[in-house]
């Protein structure tokens, strides 16, 4: 009988381990999955954040602290995204900051996370760190860099960041792909077949 209950403790912990979300915000801090057993800790401080609502999520929110701005959308199961979720981001974006210009300089992919370094307007470096899980989108713009080459570092130990790190100090990021949904139509219910 002991047997039995070790096996179905070892089953449970092997599968809260892999159930774990590749990205959490606790008290003052950003957690990323790492591996099954490892996170990285990211500080921030100065912590806005807004709830956002549309009848196709079950909970998101934007956040914003020092030189991060953060969009988290957990979608209802019956809701599909109508184009790539990123492709929307990076769009409003470019929108929002009235770039005319995001030249691509790297793009890195590890399991859930896609690592992004645009230069825009042929001036400025932005970062995008892309987190996805089944029904979770996570964007991250990081401003200055630090936690894009950190997080990058955790999950790539050769990783050098080689970019020059002049951050937009007058943009305010304010935006948020679920705040303009009704009028962008950037996920919807999708049928059932």
């Amino acid at each position: 009988m002991g047997i039995i209950v070790d096996f179905f403790k070892s089953l449970f912990k092997t599968i809260k381990k892999l159930s774990r979300p590749y990205f959490s915000l606790e008290e003052n801090e950003l957690k990323f999955k790492i591996d099954t057993d490892t996170f990285y800790k990211f500080p921030i401080l100065n912590i806005e954040t807004k709830t956002r609502y549309d009848s196709y999520i079950l909970d998101a929110y934007t956040l914003k602290a020092d030189n991060i701005h953060l969009e988290y959308i957990h979608t209802d199961n019956d809701t599909s995204w109508n184009a790539q979720a990123l492709s929307f981001f990076k769009d409003l974006l470019k929108e929002s900051i009235n770039a005319y210009s995001m030249d691509l300089l790297e793009k890195k992919e590890f399991r859930h996370y896609e690592f992004l370094v645009y230069k825009i307007d042929e001036k400025y470096i932005l970062n995008i760190i892309y987190i996805y899980e089944i029904n979770k989108e996570v964007f991250i713009v990081d401003q200055k860099g630090d936690l894009y080459e950190n997080l990058l570092k955790n999950l790539d130990k050769n990783y050098v960041y080689k970019f020059e790190k002049n951050k937009m100090d007058f943009i305010d990021l304010n935006f948020s792909l679920v705040k303009n949904n009704a009028m962008k139509s950037y996920f919807a219910l999708h049928s059932g077949d």
